[in-house]
């Protein structure tokens, strides 16, 4: 837009000289309307590149989705852990707008609005399955599950109001041990739903 507008500066200040120096041949306002209608025509063209550009940079920052698994191959348990560990989901599916970091396991709010995470966890024997979702360094909800024997799954969801820069993760629950394969039980999804 700052590229796009001086351009447009530009153009004024090159039309305002042209309007300056070009002397009237017969005191007639010919030249001058000509020079005002050339103007207009410019002025018409940076407003719609302009509001182009706007409309392109809007739709880019409403399209955000991701959805990840905890594994990218193989099989194997994550924890337990003495605390609360943030998992790093490595099998990115999707991740429209480039906002879920699969190296830190962390999304990002690239624009202020609500959005709607969800996430599920996996695990067996008597050993809980549970994990949390944090918005930066706030607990909002748990998935969590335990059986005596056997196979355990859990989920759960929440909508949140993010600020740009806002972060929200899902760090395992101390003590829980989290189980995933090439099924991809271990997940976690979230969305743009609007902008505010």
């Amino acid at each position: 837009q700052a590229v796009l507008a001086n351009l447009g500066l530009i153009s004024v200040n090159i039309l305002i000289c042209i309007c300056a120096v070009a002397p009237p041949a017969d005191r007639s306002q010919q030249p001058l309307f000509n020079c005002y209608s050339l103007f207009w025509e410019e002025s018409k063209t940076l407003k719609q590149k302009v509001s182009n550009n706007d409309i392109s940079l809007s739709l880019s920052v409403k399209q955000v989705a991701f959805s990840v698994s905890l594994l990218d191959e193989g099989y194997g348990y994550t924890g337990p852990y003495n605390t609360h560990m943030t998992l790093i989901f490595k099998r990115v599916v999707t991740n429209i707008g480039n906002t879920y970091n699969p190296h830190t396991g962390i999304f990002t709010a690239p624009v202020r609005g609500v959005y709607h995470f969800y996430w599920t966890v996996y695990g067996n024997e008597n050993i809980p399955a549970g994990a949390y979702l944090f918005r930066n360094g706030e607990y909002i909800f748990i998935a969590f599950e335990q059986l005596t024997s056997g196979w355990a799954s859990a989920c759960n969801g929440a909508s949140l109001l993010l600020e740009v820069g806002d972060q929200v993760s899902v760090r395992i629950d101390p003590g829980a041990r989290l189980y995933d394969n090439q099924n991809h039980h271990t997940t976690f999804s979230g969305h743009l739903i609007f902008t505010m």
